[in-house]
C-alpha cells in the first residue's frame, strides 16, 4: 500500500516484531484512513501485538508519527518493534546517516576498517555487508536518509523511546532502498567499536506485559530528488530540539585557561615543542604518560602557536609570546629537501613526515594548515624573514605541482616535493592559504592556483562526499574534511566575490553540519559525564572511523559565523555560537577538576559505545583541544 503517492515510499506494514527467541511477526495491516489536514493513520495486528500508527501533518512534507503498540499475547514477550519505510528502485541510495554513514562510507581503497556497505559479496568480520543496523548515539542527529531515483525520504526519532535507546537502519530489498528504525535499538550484522575486529550483533529486546502500551514517536520526511536535501530536515530537527549548553567558564576565561594549559603542560623548550599529549596522572605516569612528539600542525604545532602567540600579545604575557615564537621558529627553519614542512618532530627521530604510512610522504593537509596560519602569523607579526621564507617555499611547491585541471596533490614526496597522491580532498588545506598569501603579499598567481583548486573540488563538493583529511583514518570521510572545505570556499568567496564560492560554501557547511550534534546525549547515571552534566549538542563525531566526539570543529568557528554573516543565515550563527559554548565545558578549572590538571582539556568524550564505554573521557590532554579553543576564543573576543 502506497501512503504517499505512486511513487512510494511506502509502509509495507505497520511494524514488525523481532522476538528474542528469533521468531518475526508482521504486524499486518488491517486499517487505514486519512485526515482533512493531510495525515493519515495506520492499524495492524500480529499474533502477539496491536499496532495504531497517527501521523500529523507538520507542514511541507513532513508527518509527526505516535505509534502506539499493544501487547495481546497471555505471556510477557521480549521483543524489538522495527518500522520500514520503502522506496522505489534504484541504483544508488544514497544512505546517510548523520555523523556515521555516507553512501557506502568506505571507499575500496581505503586502508582503515571500519562499517561498509557493498552488495558485492560483503564479509561481516571485514566490517562489510548489505544491511546495517546502529544504536542511535552514534548518530549526530538519529535518522536515516535514502532516495531513489524520484525523491528521497527520511526516517528521523530520538536518542531514547519509552523502551529505551532507539536506533536506525538500512538495507536493499532487490534495488529498492528500505529504512528502518528500533526500539530498542539493533546493532547488526556486527558492532564496530574502534577496532578493526567486530563484535558480535547487539540486540537487546523490551519485555512487553500483556495489555500494556507504549508509545514511540518518530518524524517520516519526503524529500525532492536534490540530495542536498538532507539539509533541511537536520535544519528543523536542530530548531525543535532546545539548547541546553551552559559552558563553565566565560570565553575570556577559557582563554587564559586554556593559554595556561597549553604553556603549562605542552610548551617544551629544548627542543621549542607543543607536545601533542599529556596524562591527567602526572604522579603515576609522568612524562612518561606524555607523547614526547609534535606534528607541525593538525595535532600540534603551528596553529596552536600562533594561537598563544595572539593570546600573549593581547594580555601582555612575554613567556607566552616567546615560546610560541621559539615553536614557529623550530618549525620555520626545519624544512624537508623538497621545500615543505616535515609533518612530525619526535624526541626519538627528530623530524620526518608523520603518521603516512609510506616513507618520505608528507600529508596535504598537514602541510597545508601549518602554511596557512604561519602566514596568519606572519601578517600579525609583521614580515618575520622566517616565517615568510617557509610559507613561501610551501607555497611555491604546491604551485609547481598543481595539475593542468586544477587539482593538488594530497601527498608530496619529502625529498623532491612532488605529488605523491591526488586521491581524496585533503588539498582543500591548500587554498585558505594561498588566498590569504595572494592579499597579503600581492601576488596574483597564488590567488590564480587557488581558485582552479577550488574549482576543481568543486564536484566533490557536490557529490556531497568528502574525504581523507586526517592522516590516522587514511579515505575515510570525516568532519575535518568538512572544516576544510568551509575554510577554503569562504576564503575564496571573500576574495574574489564569486557567487559559486559562497554556494560551495554553503554545501560545505550544510555538510559539515551533519556531524554536529543536534541534541544532548542521555549518559548512564555515575559515568563521569553524567556526572558532570556534559552537554553533547554543538558536538561533532570526529568522522564514521573515529566514533567520538571532539572539538576540532572550533578551527573553522570564524570562517562559519561570516558564512553565517555573509548569508545571513542564523543556522550557522548558532551552529558556531554552541560549538565555542560546547567546550567551554571540560576545560580543567582548577588542578583535580575532572581529575585533570589546570587548563587540560580531553581529545575524546564518548557519547556512544566506541573505545571505551559511553560516558567515559580520555585522560589525556591534547594541544590541539586547547589549540583550537584558544584559538576560537580569541577569534570571538576580537570580533
Amino acid at each position: 500500500m502506497s501512503l504517499f503517492g505512486p511513487r512510494g515510499p511506502h509502509l509495507p506494514c505497520v511494524a514488525k516484531a523481532l522476538r528474542a527467541d528469533g521468531e518475526v511477526e508482521t504486524i499486518a495491516i488491517t486499517r487505514t484512513g486519512h485526515s482533512q489536514d493531510g495525515g493519515w493513520s495506520v492499524e495492524g495486528e500480529s499474533p502477539s501485538f496491536l499496532a495504531v500508527a497517527r501521523a500529523t501533518a507538520e507542514g511541507g512534507r513532513r508527518f509527526a508519527v505516535r505509534l502506539d503498540v499493544t501487547c495481546r499475547a497471555d505471556e510477557p514477550v521480549d521483543a524489538t518493534i522495527r518500522v520500514e519505510l520503502v522506496l522505489g528502485p534504484t541504483d544508488d541510495p544514497g544512505w546517510l546517516v548523520p555523523g556515521v554513514f555516507y553512501g557506502e562510507n568506505r571507499v575500496a581503497e581505503c586502508k582503515v576498517r571500519y562499517p561498509r556497505f557493498t552488495t558485492d559479496s560483503p564479509d561481516a568480520q571485514l566490517l562489510e555487508s548489505d544491511e546495517w543496523g546502529l544504536r542511535a548515539d552514534r548518530a549526530a542527529t538519529p535518522a536515516v536518509f535514502a532516495w531513489d531515483r524520484n525523491g528521497g525520504a527520511a526516517l528521523v526519532t530520538t536518542e531514547r523511546s519509552a523502551v529505551g535507546q532507539a536506533g536506525m537502519g538500512f538495507t536493499l530489498d532487490g534495488d529498492r532502498p528500505v529504512l528502518r528504525l528500533h526500539f530498542p535499538y539493533r546493532e547488526t550484522p556486527v558492532v564496530y567499536d574502534g577496532s578493526p575486529r567486530p563484535l558480535p550483533a547487539d540486540c537487546p529486546s523490551h519485555r512487553w506485559e500483556p495489555g500494556r502500551t507504549q508509545s514511540l514517536y518518530f518524524d517520516i520526511n519526503l524529500l525532492g530528488t536534490e540530495r542536498h536535501s538532507y539539509t533541511d530536515v537536520l535544519r528543523g530537527v536542530h530548531a525543535r530540539t532546545p539548547s541546553e549548553v551552559t559552558p563553565w567558564v566565560s570565553i575570556e576565561e577559557a582563554a587564559d585557561l586554556a593559554a595556561w594549559g597549553l604553556y603549562r603542560w605542552h610548551y617544551k623548550p629544548d627542543p621549542p615543542v607543543l607536545l601533542e599529549t599529556a596524562a591527567f596522572d602526572r604522579h603515576a605516569l609522568g612524562e612518561r604518560g606524555d607523547r614526547q612528539a609534535m606534528h607541525v600542525s593538525w595535532i600540534s604545532g603551528i596553529p596552536y602557536a600562533y594561537a598563544l602567540l595572539r593570546h600573549g600579545r593581547r594580555r601582555g604575557r612575554a613567556d607566552y609570546v616567546e615560546a610560541a615564537e621559539a615553536v614557529l621558529d623550530h618549525i620555520a627553519s626545519s624544512l624537508t629537501p623538497g621545500g615543505t614542512f616535515w609533518g612530525q618532530w619526535t624526541a626519538e627521530n627528530g623530524w620526518s613526515v608523520g603518521w603516512t604510512p609510506e616513507p618520505g610522504r608528507l600529508h596535504a593537509r598537514t602541510l597545508g594548515e601549518a602554511t596557512l596560519f604561519l602566514l596568519r602569523a606572519v601578517v600579525d607579526c609583521g614580515h618575520r624573514g622566517l616565517w615568510e621564507k617557509a610559507v613561501r617555499s610551501n607555497l611555491d611547491v604546491v604551485c609547481r605541482g598543481q595539475r593542468e585541471d586544477g587539482a593538488l596533490g594530497a601527498a608530496y614526496e619529502s625529498a623532491t616535493g612532488n605529488v605523491l597522491d591526488w586521491t581524496g580532498t585533503a588539498a582543500l588545506a591548500w587554498i585558505p592559504a594561498l588566498v590569504e598569501a595572494a592579499a597579503a603579499w600581492n601576488e596574483p598567481s597564488y590567488l590564480r592556483a587557488a581558485q582552479r583548486a577550488g574549482q576543481y573540488y568543486l564536484a566533490a563538493v557536490n557529490s556531497e562526499f568528502l574525504y581523507g583529511a586526517p592522516e590516522d583514518v587514511d579515505l575515510a570521510p570525516s568532519s575535518e574534511d568538512g572544516y576544510l572545505a568551509i575554510m577554503a570556499y569562504v576564503a575564496l568567496f571573500e576574495s574574489d566575490g564569486d557567487a559559486r564560492w559562497l554556494a560551495a560554501a554553503r554545501r560545505s557547511a550544510d555538510w559539515t553540519l551533519t556531524f554536529r550534534y543536534t541534541y544532548d546525549v542521555d549518559f548512564p547515571e555515575h559515568t563521569l559525564l553524567a556526572h558532570y552534566g556534559f552537554r553533547t549538542r554543538g558536538a561533532d563525531q570526529a568522522s564514521p572511523a573515529n566514533q567520538h566526539l571532539h572539538s576540532y570543529g572550533l578551527i573553522c568557528a570564524p570562517e562559519l559565523t561570516r558564512l553565517g554573516k555573509h548569508l545571513d543565515d542564523q543556522y550557522y550563527l548558532e551552529s558556531a555560537r554552541e560549538n565555542l559554548a560546547c567546550f567551554r565545558q571540560f576545560i580543567a578549572r582548577h588542578d583535580g577538576d575532572f581529575n585533570a590538571y589546570r587548563g587540560m582539556v580531553s581529545e575524546r568524550f564518548y557519547q556512544t559505545a566506541c573505545y571505551q564505554p559511553k560516558g567515559m573521557l580520555l585522560t589525556l590532554s591534547h594541544s590541539w583541544c586547547i589549540g583550537v579553543l584558544l584559538y576560537a576564543c580569541e577569534e570571538a573576543l576580537a570580533d
